[in-house]
């Protein structure tokens, strides 16, 4: 009986034991990569995946790491994960505020507009950049940035906390010192009324030189918008971009289509901007060239400003790259000699177009070109900063020219990455492979099949960050490209 009880007690021991063994086991290490393979389980090693949930997580550390104000090692740890090729937007929004954190304001405005490029409907990049426009002194870049981020969220904190900072360094305000009162002689009345003569003559003059001015009635310029509409028939809204709305309408008076752009009305709501808007449109519509779509006439509304151009019957190269995804090296040859054309008798006419990009090429029928919407042209100044103002669309603007300055080489720039998307399909800074830390592209042709290595060469010369390091003109463009020659086969179709 002893003998059982014994037994029966061990049993018990031993299934009491069990489930501790195999707690022991499950608490065995998990596989970590770069680890000593001693140390792991005898599963095979994988390569690490650089996917959405990889990158979530990537991104809550560096938002940690800001969080205990790890400025630099945030710069080092997305510039080694860029070098490894893995990429995501977030990582230029972190590094301007990581840049922000260190106090380098031009770091911070060349990540901050990375970032807008690539999420231009993020209002924190524009905060960031605004707030390092403040502390340069940058006022009038500063209110650029700092509206169009409380355009996008009215009830940021930050956004009205910079705002109120400027408003309050940009304010001035007039102190009159008080002089006490002199004591004058009472003069005779005939010379009182020898000034009142004089003036009441002088505003008889002024009344009857500008009799029409104080005639016109207050509704003038709602007549001048019935005139716009007796003149044109608005057959149809045929785009819609930054500035304004395009319609194809019909004149009545001439008898031909022609393009309207009706200019957005916070552009020129302020009367010295609408004169600075005029004053542009009407040296672009100088500009008469095959190659360049013709501005007809400027029209003045209360409301907005119409824009009357030369209709093309055409699709854009954004349009085309839609359709075709891209475009064989034989044919997008042609369609750029179109727009060098254009852009050199622009430039011999001191006139930069700022905005150069696919939606801004109209692609005719044998595929000849024309460059449109030389909205926001500048005239050239001669001095070494060039033309002062930030204008065009982020994603193909010109290093200076996000940084307010623009000259010819900031449309080379442009004219280039507009050829490389237009043979890869996409611009350099969103191809896998991007050295974001070096600003070096990955070359276009080992890419797509059909481009001959000497693109390259003539890219990345047109893209240097230094624009006196740049292609100097687009004559000079326009000579290196005219002289490569299409590889012997040159397909339609990417290989990707």
């Amino acid at each position: 009986m002893n003998m059982f009880r014994k037994s029966l007690i061990s049993l018990l021991l031993m299934f009491a034991l069990l489930p501790a063994g195999f707690a022991q086991q499950g608490k065995s290490s998990a596989l970590v990569v770069g680890g000593n393979f001693s140390e792991q389980t005898n599963f095979s090693s994988k390569a690490p995946v650089f996917d959405r949930n990889a990158r979530d997580a990537e991104v809550a550390i560096l938002n940690g790491m800001l969080k205990n104000r790890k400025y630099s090692e945030v710069i080092r740890r997305i510039n080694d994960l860029i070098s490894k090729n893995y990429l995501d937007k977030r990582f230029y929004l972190l590094l301007a505020i990581a840049y922000d954190g260190l106090g380098k304001t031009d770091d911070v405005i060349y990540s901050a507009g990375e970032a807008i490029a690539v999420a231009p409907q993020d209002p924190r990049a524009y905060i960031l950049r605004a707030g390092a426009y403040l502390q340069r002194g940058s006022y009038e870049r500063c209110r650029i940035d700092i509206d169009k981020a409380l355009a996008l969220n009215p009830n940021s904190k930050l956004a009205a906390k910079i705002k109120k900072e400027l408003d309050e360094k940009t304010f001035v305000q007039a102190t009159a010192a008080k002089e006490a009162p002199a004591v004058h002689k009472k003069a005779p009345a005939w010379v009182t009324w020898y000034f009142v003569a004089i003036i009441f003559a002088v505003l008889v003059f002024v009344y009857l030189r500008y009799e029409d001015v104080f005639r016109r009635p207050k509704n003038a310029y709602s007549r001048r918008e019935a005139d716009i509409k007796e003149q044109y028939d608005f057959l149809r809204q045929i785009g819609e971009g930054g500035m304004g709305k395009v319609y194809e309408a019909y004149d009545k008076v001439l008898k031909r289509k022609v393009a309207i752009k009706r200019v957005r009305p916070e552009l020129v709501r302020s009367a010295y901007i609408r004169e600075q808007f005029l004053s542009e449109a009407r040296m672009v519509a100088l500009l008469r060239h095959p190659c360049i779509v013709e501005i007809y006439t400027v029209i003045e509304s209360e409301s907005s400003l119409y824009l009357v151009f030369e209709y093309v019957d055409g699709q854009t190269l954004e349009t085309r790259l839609d359709i075709d995804g891209r475009i064989a090296f034989s044919k997008a040859k042609k369609i750029f000699e179109s727009v060098c054309r254009g852009l050199q008798y622009a430039h011999s006419q001191d006139i930069i177009h700022c905005d150069l990009k696919p939606g801004n090429i109209m692609i005719l029928e044998n595929d000849h070109a024309k460059v449109m919407d030389f909205g926001v042209a500048k005239k050239m100044v001669d001095n070494d900063t060039g033309a002062r103002t930030v204008a065009g669309t982020p994603a193909y603007m010109a290093p200076e020219q996000q940084k307010g300055f623009m000259r010819k080489q900031s449309d080379v720039y442009s004219l280039a990455l507009c050829l490389y998307e237009a043979l890869v399909g996409q611009v350099p800074w969103t191809v896998k492979g991007f050295d974001i830390a070096n600003k070096k592209i990955f070359p276009a042709s080992r890419l797509a099949p059909g481009i001959p290595p000497a693109v390259d060469a003539l890219i990345e010369d047109s893209l240097k960050e230094d624009p006196k390091e740049r292609l100097q003109s687009v004559d000079e463009f326009w000579s290196r490209l005219s002289a490569i020659n299409p590889l012997p086969e040159d397909p339609e179709k990417t290989h990707y």
